[in-house]
This record gives C-alpha cells, sequence and structure tokens, in this order.
C-alpha cells in the first residue's frame, strides 16, 4: 500500500480490482447485485444459452418495480408484456436460488428504496443494478452505479464486470440550507449549476456542511441524481448518521462482525491532501426551492426567477428553443403561477418516509386543488407502513389524497401510472426528458414539498409561503 493520501472512491475502488488490464479496464469485483424484471430476463437468456449457472446467487437479490401497477395489486397484472417480465423473474430466481420479492411479497418495493432499508447496501461495497439511479446507494460510501443488459448476464456468470475507472470529482457545498429547501433541491441547483452533462466521465464525492447535515433518505435523493449530471455515480462518505441508520437492519452485520464491520467503515474518508480531477464549491445561502422548465434535469432554477434567456443557459442553443416549445414556456417567463395538472410524489429519488412527511406537513390542515390529479406512491411496503403509523395516511386522506401501493410508478411511463399527453406534472422523479413520463407529458422535477404546494394550490407555488 502506497502511503499517497487518498480519495474514498479509490479506497473503495482499489479494494474490488481483482485484475488490471494494460490500457484497458479493471476487472472488478461487485459485493451487492440487484436485478429487476426489465433489464434481466434477456440476461438469463445469455446464461441458459451459454449453459452456466450463477456464480454467487446468495450476492444478488431481485425486486419487481418497474412494471408493476399501483393499485390493485393483488389481481392479475393486465398489460401481457409486464405479466411475462414478472413472470419470468419469478422463474429464474427461482431456477437459480436467488431471493426474490415479488408483488404482494412484504418486503417489495422499488430496488434502490429496499436495498438501504433492509441493510443490503452497506458502506464501502460495489452494487450495481440493470438501472441507472443504482447511484442512490452511493449514500452509505458506497460505489454503486447502473449497467447494462449484457453486464447483467457477466454479474450473474462471474460476479464481476469490466470497467475503466472513472475521473473524479469533489462537490462541496458548505453553510445551513435555508428555509424549506430540501436536499432535492440541493441536487436540483448543482445539476442546473453544471450542465445535465457537467459531470460525464467523473464519480463525484459530495462533501462539506450541508450532506454531513443531511438524513440518510436525503443522502439518498442526492446520489440518486447523480446520474443525471452525466456522472457515473456519486457518493458520500459514511459516518454516525449512516452507522444509525444501518444498526439492526435485516442484513446488516451483528455483534461482533458489526463492531469488526465499522472499524472498517470508519476508514473510509478522503484522505487530508487527497486530489480529486475537478472539484466545485458552492454556498448553500445560493440555494432556494427548485423547479426544472425544461425537458432535461439541467434546465432548472430556483422557484422565485423567471425562466433564463437562452445566452444564459449553458446548453442555449437550438435545443433549448425546442425544449421551451415543447413545454409550452418562453424565455423570461415566470414559474411561479403556471398552471399543472399532475403530482407525482414517489420513486426512488423521493419515495421514502421522510419525502411523504415533507409532503404532509404542507397538506396538513388544506384540501387537495380540484384541478389536479395526484399520485402518492411510496417506494416500498415498508414506506407504506411507516405512513400509516405515523399517522400521515390520515392527515392525506382528510386533504383528500389517495395513497397508492410501492412501485416505480409515473417516474417512467412504463406501467399504467402515465401523464396524458399535453398535461403538467410537478413531479418528484429524476427525469424530465421528452415523453419519459407518457408521450407528450410535461414535467417539472421538484422537491416534496414544491409538489405538496402545487397539488392544494393548482400551480406552481413558492413553498415557503407554507412553512
Amino acid at each position: 500500500m502506497s502511503n499517497q493520501p487518498s480519495t474514498l472512491f479509490d479506497k473503495v475502488w482499489d479494494a474490488h480490482v481483482v485484475r488490471k488490464i494494460e490500457d484497458g479496464p479493471d476487472v472488478f469485483f461487485i459485493d451487492r447485485h440487484f436485478i429487476h424484471e426489465v433489464t434481466s430476463p434477456v440476461a438469463f437468456l445469455g446464461l441458459e444459452s451459454r449453459g452456466i449457472g450463477v456464480l454467487f446467487p446468495e450476492r444478488t437479490f431481485a425486486t419487481a418495480d418497474h412494471n408493476t401497477p399501483t393499485i390493485n395489486q393483488h389481481l392479475p397484472v393486465e398489460d401481457p408484456l409486464s405479466a411475462n417480465q414478472l413472470k419470468a423473474l419469478e422463474t429464474n430466481t427461482a431456477k437459480y436460488g436467488i431471493s426474490h420479492w415479488g408483488l404482494g411479497h412484504a418486503k417489495n418495493g422499488i430496488v434502490h428504496v429496499v436495498g438501504p432499508e433492509n441493510g443490503i447496501t452497506l458502506p464501502g461495497m460495489t452494487i450495481v443494478c440493470g438501472d441507472s439511479h443504482t447511484s442512490t446507494h452511493g449514500a452509505f460510501g458506497a460505489i454503486a452505479f447502473g449497467i447494462g443488459t449484457s453486464e447483467v448476464e457477466m454479474v450473474l456468470a462471474s460476479q464481476c464486470i469490466m470497467q475503466p475507472k472513472p475521473k473524479k470529482m469533489r462537490i462541496t457545498i458548505n453553510g445551513k440550507l435555508g428555509k424549506g429547501v430540501l436536499p432535492k433541491d440541493a441536487v436540483l441547483y448543482i445539476i442546473s449549476q453544471i450542465s445535465a452533462s457537467g459531470a460525464t466521465g467523473y464519480f463525484v464525492e459530495y462533501a462539506g456542511e450541508v450532506f454531513e447535515n443531511m438524513s440518510m433518505e436525503g443522502r439518498m435523493t442526492v446520489c440518486n441524481m447523480s446520474i443525471e449530471m452525466g456522472a457515473r455515480g456519486g457518493m458520500i462518505a459514511p459516518d454516525e448518521t449512516a452507522f444509525a441508520y444501518l444498526k439492526g437492519r435485516e442484513q446488516a452485520p451483528k455483534g461482533e462482525a458489526w463492531d469488526k464491520a465499522l472499524a472498517y467503515w470508519k476508514t473510509l474518508k478522503t484522505d487530508e491532501g487527497a486530489t480529486f480531477d475537478l472539484e466545485y464549491t458552492y454556498d448553500a445561502a445560493n440555494i432556494e426551492p427548485q423547479i426544472t422548465y425544461g425537458t432535461n434535469p439541467g434546465l432548472g432554477t430556483g422557484i422565485s426567477q423567471h425562466i433564463p434567456k437562452a445566452e444564459d443557459v449553458l446548453d442555449g442553443g437550438a435545443s433549448y428553443a425546442k425544449s421551451l416549445a415543447y413545454m409550452g414556456f418562453a424565455e423570461d417567463d415566470t414559474i411561479i403561477g403556471k398552471p399543472i395538472d399532475y403530482v407525482f410524489l414517489g420513486s426512488c429519488t423521493n419515495g421514502r418516509i421522510e419525502d411523504f412527511r415533507a409532503f404532509a406537513s404542507i397538506v396538513k390542515g388544506r384540501k387537495k386543488a380540484d384541478n389536479v390529479t395526484a399520485w402518492l406512491v411510496p417506494g416500498s411496503h415498508i414506506v407504506e407502513a411507516q405512513i400509516k403509523e405515523e399517522g400521515i395516511l390520515d392527515i392525506l386522506t382528510e386533504a383528500g389524497f389517495l395513497l397508492r401501493q410501492p412501485g416505480c410508478s409515473a417516474c417512467l411511463a412504463m406501467n399504467d401510472d402515465k401523464i396524458p399527453a399535453g398535461k403538467y406534472a410537478v413531479s418528484t422523479s429524476n427525469r424530465n426528458f421528452e415523453g419519459r413520463q407518457g408521450p407528450g407529458a410535461r414535467t417539472l422535477l421538484a422537491s416534496p414539498y414544491v409538489a405538496a404546494a402545487a397539488a392544494v394550490t393548482g400551480k406552481v407555488t413558492d413553498p415557503r409561503e407554507f412553512l
């Protein structure tokens, strides 16, 4: 071991390199592999056709989430493609002895929600899934990233993957977030500053007081959105907040194994003097509640601001004009007061208990606007149970909202929860691409506070009025 100061990312990466290939990718060992019904069937077919098995079935965890309905989950799934994929997941996991939390299972939920809440995600691990938002798990000081279907097959067969080592970026935010500013706002602010491609080729470490003071739910939201600035993934050094979150969770180490793990986890931080390829620093005081107005997550601004002019935007060329035309917006428009049709609270970005607490704190004692259709979708059955136990369901019901069942829901229009063409949705999910939430749907990404304020007023509203 060299005595050079090293980054958190280097420490975890280097510990997992099985073999270095000269001028090529590293052969990289994977500790945890999450699979779901959409990107795994073809990978299993590949194994079949080559006559090979799954090397370490106990390191792979399956849950159904992308295609699942969020109402009447006890009934057969109507869409034949979705039904086939769910059936394939059940069959394949049974065949290879892989744990499977299918529809109706008490632990079922969105893959990036159930991993952490069951203690499967741990600091210092390498974690992959055939899903770009795998970066969520980096909140625990793990290296986590999305992979393609052929790589899913590679991990099932060998528990390894071929990966070139990304460059390193550190994003530091010091100070204290203002009133009404949530972790989602912090990450939307970063993306608006560096653009949706500003971190391409990098792995990001988030540092500074803002992230140190965040809950684990908040850190997961931030790391989840790393991919939306083009990064391979994002991570935050594990600390007492992370250790407290994990202690006692079902699959977390226990007793002596916990003490040993904890001693290692405490070494997982960037050394003084370690260098990054690129650094950005921001002041928390400059961040207000954010909202997007375009068709990539970088096209966003503070909620009290006007839509920027093309010359003030990093990628303000022809695609900017096209983006505003799709949204039905114009340069220099105010965003506050824009009428909306749908509100979506949920997804692997904001489907955790803290997000429902935030939403409920604003709708409490108020009523859902008549012009709004609201889909409130917990990230897992565990979150759903907490919503009921904490009395949040009563607040939501009183205000005229319904709670749906867990799943990816309206994040990606792969299930029945699609936003109709031309309609505006204030969404707590992670992507606002054209057609992402349904063909022709118009998405404004925002935090649970901003979503709640829109849900009770029927238009884009600054949530600070309600706090």
